[in-house]
Protein backbone atom coordinates (compact mmCIF):
# COMPACT_ATOMS: atom_id res chain seq x y z
CA UNK A 1 0.00 0.00 0.00
CA UNK A 2 1.04 3.84 -0.44
CA UNK A 3 -0.40 6.32 1.33
CA UNK A 4 0.00 10.06 0.11
CA UNK A 5 -0.78 13.04 2.96
CA UNK A 6 -0.85 16.49 1.46
CA UNK A 7 0.64 19.14 4.23
CA UNK A 8 0.42 21.53 1.88
CA UNK A 9 -1.26 22.78 -1.70
CA UNK A 10 -0.92 26.19 -2.07
CA UNK A 11 1.13 28.37 -5.29
CA UNK A 12 3.55 30.75 -4.08
CA UNK A 13 1.94 33.03 -1.42
CA UNK A 14 0.43 30.76 1.98
CA UNK A 15 -3.70 31.28 3.05
CA UNK A 16 -5.66 30.76 6.05
CA UNK A 17 -6.50 26.99 5.11
CA UNK A 18 -3.04 26.09 2.56
CA UNK A 19 0.20 25.72 3.37
CA UNK A 20 3.05 25.96 0.98
CA UNK A 21 4.00 22.83 -0.90
CA UNK A 22 4.82 19.68 1.22
CA UNK A 23 3.24 15.89 0.58
CA UNK A 24 4.06 12.65 2.83
CA UNK A 25 4.66 10.19 0.98
CA UNK A 26 4.75 6.53 2.66
CA UNK A 27 5.31 2.90 1.17
CA UNK A 28 3.98 -0.28 3.07
CA UNK A 29 5.87 -2.94 2.40
CA UNK A 30 8.36 -5.29 4.16
CA UNK A 31 8.68 -2.00 6.60
CA UNK A 32 7.01 0.81 6.69
CA UNK A 33 9.11 4.43 4.66
CA UNK A 34 7.70 7.53 5.36
CA UNK A 35 9.34 10.24 2.71
CA UNK A 36 8.63 14.32 2.65
CA UNK A 37 8.17 15.28 -1.32
CA UNK A 38 9.21 19.44 -1.32
CA UNK A 39 9.34 21.03 2.01
CA UNK A 40 7.63 24.52 1.95
CA UNK A 41 7.28 26.87 4.79
CA UNK A 42 5.70 25.83 7.71
CA UNK A 43 6.14 22.25 6.70
CA UNK A 44 6.93 20.77 10.03
CA UNK A 45 4.24 22.44 12.00
CA UNK A 46 1.76 20.89 9.38
CA UNK A 47 3.49 17.53 10.28
CA UNK A 48 2.97 17.91 14.18
CA UNK A 49 -0.91 18.89 13.57
CA UNK A 50 -0.93 15.29 11.33
CA UNK A 51 0.88 13.70 13.75
CA UNK A 52 3.95 12.61 11.44
CA UNK A 53 6.89 11.83 13.30
CA UNK A 54 9.33 14.44 11.12
CA UNK A 55 12.41 11.95 13.10
CA UNK A 56 11.23 9.10 10.90
CA UNK A 57 11.67 10.83 7.54
CA UNK A 58 15.27 9.75 6.42
CA UNK A 59 14.92 10.72 2.62
CA UNK A 60 13.48 14.17 1.40
CA UNK A 61 12.79 14.63 -2.30
CA UNK A 62 12.64 18.81 -3.58
CA UNK A 63 11.43 19.41 -6.83
CA UNK A 64 13.02 22.71 -7.48
CA UNK A 65 14.86 25.47 -5.40
CA UNK A 66 11.65 27.93 -5.05
CA UNK A 67 11.25 28.73 -1.40
CA UNK A 68 7.70 27.90 -1.69
CA UNK A 69 8.99 24.57 -2.08
CA UNK A 70 12.09 24.40 0.16
CA UNK A 71 11.74 26.73 2.87
CA UNK A 72 10.82 24.61 5.41
CA UNK A 73 13.95 22.45 5.44
CA UNK A 74 15.85 25.30 7.12
CA UNK A 75 13.96 24.81 10.77
CA UNK A 76 12.67 21.06 10.31
CA UNK A 77 16.65 19.90 10.40
CA UNK A 78 17.23 22.62 12.91
CA UNK A 79 14.49 20.85 15.08
CA UNK A 80 16.05 17.55 14.02
CA UNK A 81 19.26 18.41 15.70
CA UNK A 82 18.26 19.82 18.59
CA UNK A 83 15.97 16.30 19.07
CA UNK A 84 19.41 14.68 18.81
CA UNK A 85 18.88 12.65 15.39
CA UNK A 86 21.85 10.96 14.78
CA UNK A 87 21.02 8.70 11.91
CA UNK A 88 21.63 10.52 8.24
CA UNK A 89 19.21 12.44 5.92
CA UNK A 90 19.62 12.13 2.53
CA UNK A 91 18.03 15.03 0.08
CA UNK A 92 16.60 14.81 -3.42
CA UNK A 93 17.43 17.41 -5.68
CA UNK A 94 18.65 19.09 -9.07
CA UNK A 95 21.81 21.20 -7.75
CA UNK A 96 21.25 19.96 -4.23
CA UNK A 97 25.25 19.92 -3.09
CA UNK A 98 25.22 23.88 -3.73
CA UNK A 99 22.12 24.85 -1.70
CA UNK A 100 21.76 21.67 0.88
CA UNK A 101 25.35 23.13 2.03
CA UNK A 102 23.91 26.79 2.31
CA UNK A 103 21.45 25.77 4.13
CA UNK A 104 23.91 23.43 6.74
CA UNK A 105 25.83 26.33 7.09
CA UNK A 106 23.42 28.22 8.56
CA UNK A 107 23.36 29.50 12.57
CA UNK A 108 26.31 29.61 14.97
CA UNK A 109 25.95 25.71 15.57
CA UNK A 110 26.88 22.51 13.70
CA UNK A 111 24.55 19.52 12.97
CA UNK A 112 24.99 16.53 15.16
CA UNK A 113 24.20 14.14 11.97
CA UNK A 114 24.97 13.88 8.27
CA UNK A 115 23.20 15.56 5.62
CA UNK A 116 23.43 13.69 2.39
CA UNK A 117 22.95 16.18 -0.96
CA UNK A 118 22.21 14.01 -3.78
CA UNK A 119 22.35 15.78 -6.75
CA UNK A 120 19.83 14.83 -9.52
CA UNK A 121 20.01 15.17 -13.62
CA UNK A 122 17.56 18.35 -14.55
CA UNK A 123 18.34 18.18 -18.39
CA UNK A 124 17.08 15.74 -21.24
CA UNK A 125 13.96 13.40 -21.42
CA UNK A 126 14.97 10.39 -20.28
CA UNK A 127 14.50 8.81 -16.47
CA UNK A 128 16.80 8.12 -13.97
CA UNK A 129 16.72 5.35 -10.65
CA UNK A 130 17.58 7.71 -7.69
CA UNK A 131 17.67 4.67 -5.22
CA UNK A 132 15.53 1.26 -4.62
CA UNK A 133 14.46 -0.70 -2.40
CA UNK A 134 13.29 -4.44 -2.26
CA UNK A 135 10.08 -2.98 -3.05
CA UNK A 136 10.46 -0.46 -4.92
CA UNK A 137 12.57 2.02 -7.04
CA UNK A 138 12.45 5.94 -6.51
CA UNK A 139 12.83 7.72 -10.29
CA UNK A 140 13.35 11.43 -11.22
CA UNK A 141 12.67 13.04 -14.50
CA UNK A 142 13.63 16.51 -15.46
CA UNK A 143 10.59 19.17 -15.93
CA UNK A 144 9.86 22.36 -17.75
CA UNK A 145 9.74 25.29 -14.98
CA UNK A 146 11.45 28.86 -14.64
CA UNK A 147 14.66 27.12 -13.08
CA UNK A 148 16.30 23.63 -12.85
CA UNK A 149 13.56 21.23 -12.28
CA UNK A 150 12.40 17.55 -11.78
CA UNK A 151 9.20 15.48 -11.55
CA UNK A 152 9.72 12.27 -9.02
CA UNK A 153 7.62 8.23 -9.18
CA UNK A 154 8.16 5.71 -6.96
CA UNK A 155 7.46 2.53 -8.56
CA UNK A 156 6.59 -0.43 -6.84
CA UNK A 157 8.47 -3.87 -8.44
CA UNK A 158 6.23 -6.81 -9.89
CA UNK A 159 5.49 -8.76 -7.02
CA UNK A 160 5.46 -12.44 -7.73
CA UNK A 161 3.49 -15.79 -6.09
CA UNK A 162 4.31 -18.79 -5.95
CA UNK A 163 1.77 -21.01 -7.66
CA UNK A 164 0.98 -24.09 -6.61
CA UNK A 165 0.03 -26.00 -9.50
CA UNK A 166 3.20 -24.86 -11.45
CA UNK A 167 5.43 -26.12 -8.76
CA UNK A 168 3.29 -29.39 -9.12
CA UNK A 169 3.43 -29.30 -12.95
CA UNK A 170 7.60 -28.98 -12.52
CA UNK A 171 7.80 -31.41 -9.75
CA UNK A 172 9.07 -29.40 -7.54
CA UNK A 173 9.06 -28.92 -3.52
CA UNK A 174 9.35 -26.00 -1.65
CA UNK A 175 12.69 -25.40 -0.42
CA UNK A 176 15.45 -22.74 0.79
CA UNK A 177 16.55 -22.92 -2.72
CA UNK A 178 13.29 -20.35 -3.61
CA UNK A 179 14.79 -17.73 -1.79
CA UNK A 180 17.29 -17.28 -4.11
CA UNK A 181 14.30 -17.81 -6.49
CA UNK A 182 12.52 -14.69 -5.68
CA UNK A 183 15.67 -12.19 -4.85
CA UNK A 184 17.55 -12.75 -8.31
CA UNK A 185 14.55 -14.11 -11.07
CA UNK A 186 16.29 -18.04 -11.22
CA UNK A 187 18.09 -21.01 -9.21
CA UNK A 188 19.52 -23.88 -9.55
CA UNK A 189 17.26 -26.63 -7.75
CA UNK A 190 18.90 -30.40 -8.68
CA UNK A 191 20.71 -29.41 -11.24
CA UNK A 192 17.92 -27.93 -13.26
CA UNK A 193 17.86 -23.79 -13.89
CA UNK A 194 14.48 -23.04 -12.42
CA UNK A 195 13.31 -19.53 -14.06
CA UNK A 196 10.51 -17.50 -11.37
CA UNK A 197 7.99 -16.74 -13.95
CA UNK A 198 7.79 -20.40 -14.94
CA UNK A 199 6.77 -21.11 -11.44
CA UNK A 200 4.80 -17.89 -10.00
CA UNK A 201 2.32 -15.46 -11.14
CA UNK A 202 3.74 -11.92 -11.42
CA UNK A 203 1.33 -8.65 -10.47
CA UNK A 204 2.45 -5.15 -11.63
CA UNK A 205 3.19 -3.06 -8.50
CA UNK A 206 1.93 0.38 -8.02
CA UNK A 207 3.05 3.88 -9.31
CA UNK A 208 2.89 7.28 -8.20
CA UNK A 209 3.87 10.45 -9.65
CA UNK A 210 4.58 14.06 -8.55
CA UNK A 211 5.43 16.65 -10.97
CA UNK A 212 6.40 19.51 -8.72
CA UNK A 213 5.65 22.85 -10.53
CA UNK A 214 5.79 22.74 -14.45
CA UNK A 215 4.50 23.70 -17.53
CA UNK A 216 2.83 20.16 -19.33
CA UNK A 217 5.48 17.85 -20.81
CA UNK A 218 6.11 15.35 -22.25
CA UNK A 219 8.93 13.85 -19.75
CA UNK A 220 5.76 13.71 -16.89
CA UNK A 221 3.58 12.11 -19.86
CA UNK A 222 6.19 9.46 -20.04
CA UNK A 223 7.23 8.86 -16.79
CA UNK A 224 2.83 8.81 -15.36
CA UNK A 225 2.29 6.26 -18.04
CA UNK A 226 -0.58 3.91 -16.19
CA UNK A 227 0.15 5.52 -13.30
CA UNK A 228 -2.00 4.76 -10.45
CA UNK A 229 -1.88 7.88 -9.41
CA UNK A 230 -0.14 11.29 -11.03
CA UNK A 231 -0.25 14.44 -8.67
CA UNK A 232 0.24 17.45 -11.04
CA UNK A 233 0.48 20.96 -10.92
CA UNK A 234 -2.82 22.55 -11.52
CA UNK A 235 -2.07 26.33 -10.19
CA UNK A 236 -4.46 28.07 -12.81
CA UNK A 237 -8.22 27.44 -13.83
CA UNK A 238 -7.81 28.79 -17.43
CA UNK A 239 -4.92 28.93 -20.19
CA UNK A 240 -4.84 32.51 -20.02
CA UNK A 241 -3.73 32.63 -16.87
CA UNK A 242 -0.63 30.36 -17.05
CA UNK A 243 0.77 31.98 -19.45
CA UNK A 244 4.34 32.64 -19.24
CA UNK A 245 4.59 30.96 -15.78
CA UNK A 246 5.77 27.66 -16.73
CA UNK A 247 2.60 26.10 -14.95
CA UNK A 248 -0.19 23.99 -15.61
CA UNK A 249 -4.00 24.96 -15.55
CA UNK A 250 -6.28 22.13 -14.84
CA UNK A 251 -7.61 21.13 -18.15
CA UNK A 252 -3.82 20.72 -19.19
CA UNK A 253 -2.92 18.49 -16.56
CA UNK A 254 -6.22 16.32 -17.19
CA UNK A 255 -5.35 16.15 -20.96
CA UNK A 256 -1.92 15.28 -19.38
CA UNK A 257 -3.40 12.72 -17.46
CA UNK A 258 -5.74 10.77 -20.13
CA UNK A 259 -3.00 10.87 -22.33
CA UNK A 260 -0.68 9.30 -20.05
CA UNK A 261 -3.91 6.80 -18.90
CA UNK A 262 -3.38 7.22 -15.64
CA UNK A 263 -6.20 5.64 -13.07
CA UNK A 264 -6.05 8.89 -10.85
CA UNK A 265 -5.50 12.59 -11.33
CA UNK A 266 -5.17 15.02 -7.67
CA UNK A 267 -4.35 18.32 -8.57
CA UNK A 268 -1.90 20.70 -6.27
CA UNK A 269 -0.31 24.11 -6.07
CA UNK A 270 -3.51 25.92 -6.14
CA UNK A 271 -3.07 29.87 -6.60
CA UNK A 272 -4.36 31.84 -3.70
CA UNK A 273 -6.81 33.96 -6.22
CA UNK A 274 -9.42 30.73 -5.88
CA UNK A 275 -11.42 30.80 -2.98
CA UNK A 276 -13.85 28.62 -4.05
CA UNK A 277 -11.89 25.60 -6.00
CA UNK A 278 -14.91 23.51 -7.45
CA UNK A 279 -14.91 25.33 -10.77
CA UNK A 280 -11.39 24.31 -10.93
CA UNK A 281 -12.21 20.96 -10.49
CA UNK A 282 -15.28 20.77 -12.82
CA UNK A 283 -12.92 21.95 -15.56
CA UNK A 284 -10.25 19.41 -15.43
CA UNK A 285 -13.14 16.47 -14.94
CA UNK A 286 -14.53 17.83 -18.34
CA UNK A 287 -11.43 16.08 -19.79
CA UNK A 288 -10.80 13.44 -17.27
CA UNK A 289 -13.55 12.19 -15.01
CA UNK A 290 -10.97 10.73 -11.60
CA UNK A 291 -9.99 14.24 -11.03
CA UNK A 292 -9.57 15.75 -7.35
CA UNK A 293 -8.30 19.18 -6.25
CA UNK A 294 -5.92 18.40 -3.24
CA UNK A 295 -6.90 20.18 0.42
CA UNK A 296 -4.40 20.19 3.31
CA UNK A 297 -4.43 17.05 5.58
CA UNK A 298 -6.08 15.68 2.55
CA UNK A 299 -5.34 11.35 2.89
CA UNK A 300 -5.29 9.45 -0.22
CA UNK A 301 -4.92 5.68 -0.23
CA UNK A 302 -3.50 3.48 -2.77
CA UNK A 303 -3.65 -0.46 -2.90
Amino acid sequence: MIEVLFLGTVSGVPTRDRNHSAIILSHHGERKETMLLDCGEGTQRQMLIAGINFMDIDKIFITHWHADHFAGLIPLIQTMNLERRQKPLYIFAPEAERFVSDIVDLGYFGLKFEVEAVNLPFEGENAHRIFETEDYEMLSIPTMHTVPSVAFALREKEKWNIDPKKMKKMKLKPGAWMKELKEKGEAEHDGKKIILKDVASGTPGLKVVYSGDTKPCKTVEKISENADLLIHDGTFLELEDSKGKNHADVSQAAKLAKTAKVKQLILTHISRRYKDVRPLEKEAQKLFKNTKIAHDFMKVQIK
